[in-house]
């Protein structure tokens, strides 16, 4: 790990205008991914600006019936709160899905949104990469590709958005509060802030340059039958092959995101309408125009399937 300056912001304000003097310094909250990529010299910062100290860590009510997820909140906590077991039982179902309850307890909600890719070629310093170096190529294209993207990439770039909560909190239409310097505030919604990885894969967000992620925003309860649902090589500590947020209504309707197959939890308002007419209508939909690698076409029957066993498991828990 290269040396590095570290200091403690006291306020969002100084947070953010320390940031903007310093070009190519980092928030720090959990340290979860951003370490693991400093240790390999994926990432290597000049600065650390740490987040812990601005009170960001409480879950609030909104005016409108919602919740406000402090930026800091951390995994465990958000998971375990009474409210979003109670309302929005797709995001703790996702929560829990995710990593180690070690890593949970440090892991933050922000954080969680700005996850970088676990692709390999990425990780590895040897390796092509147009995420990590712009311009070198891709190595995943045309190589080990069985957890990579099968939709929505581009020819600069197939990785996927590793995380679970972000999914959930697609299906859920959740927003993002955040703060630039001079103290522009603006709400983001989640189906807005992945960028698609065209000509600079290396953007990842819509976020502008020391832009600080402050609180996200679920709407009121939507109610219905709630299930995330993963399938990944191992039972634990895995990320997603194809993971499934869901939710339905007595009438037949609902909503359903994807995981795993795209740079962004995958959405389309489209496939929700097709939910009465069963999982492969949803996925005809959802993956129309899918260009899988040799490695990860099976993502394409997967998804379905993965579909299928939440909605039976949402049924069971409803009985």
């Amino acid at each position: 790990m290269k040396p590095f300056h570290y200091e403690r912001a006291r306020s969002v304000e100084a947070a953010v205008d320390a940031m903007a003097r310093a070009p190519g310094a980092r928030f720090i909250a959990g340290g979860t991914n951003l370490l693991d990529l400093m240790k390999l010299q994926v990432e290597t910062p000049a600065r650390l600006i740490d987040l812990n100290a601005l009170g960001l860590n409480r879950i609030t009510a909104t005016d409108d019936g919602g919740l406000r997820i402090g930026a800091l909140v951390r995994n465990t906590d958000l998971a375990a709160d009474a409210r979003v077991r109670r309302d929005y039982g797709v995001l703790a179902r996702a929560l829990l899905a995710g990593a180690s309850g070690q890593i949970r307890n440090k892991a933050t909600a922000a954080g969680n949104l700005l996850q970088r890719t676990r692709c390999p070629y990425f990780y590895d310093t040897a390796m092509p990469c147009n995420k990590r170096r712009p311009g070198s190529g891709c190595g995943a294209i045309g190589g080990h590709s069985r957890h990579l993207a099968v939709i929505g990439g581009s020819d600069q770039c197939i990785a996927t958005h590793p995380g679970d909560m972000p999914v959930a909190l697609r299906v859920l239409d959740a927003r993002i509060e955040t703060v630039q310097p001079g103290g522009a505030r603006r709400t983001i919604p989640i189906a807005d802030f992945y960028r698609q990885p065209a000509q600079a894969p290396g953007r990842e967000t819509v976020l502008a340059p020391a832009e600080l992620i402050t609180a996200v925003t679920l709407p009121a309860p939507v109610g219905g039958r709630q299930l995330y649902y993963k399938v990944r090589d191992r039972a634990s500590y895995a990320f997603a092959l194809v993971s499934v947020a869901a939710i339905t209504w007595p009438d037949g309707s609902g909503r359903v995101a994807l995981g795993g197959v795209a740079h962004q939890p995958w959405r389309r308002s489209e496939a929700d309408a097709e939910l009465p007419h069963g999982p492969q209508a949803v996925m005809d939909r959802l993956l129309a125009g899918a260009t899988p690698q040799p490695d990860n076409a099976f993502k394409l029957a997967l998804a379905p399937r993965v579909l299928a066993a939440a909605l039976a498991q949402a049924g069971e828990l409803h009985a």
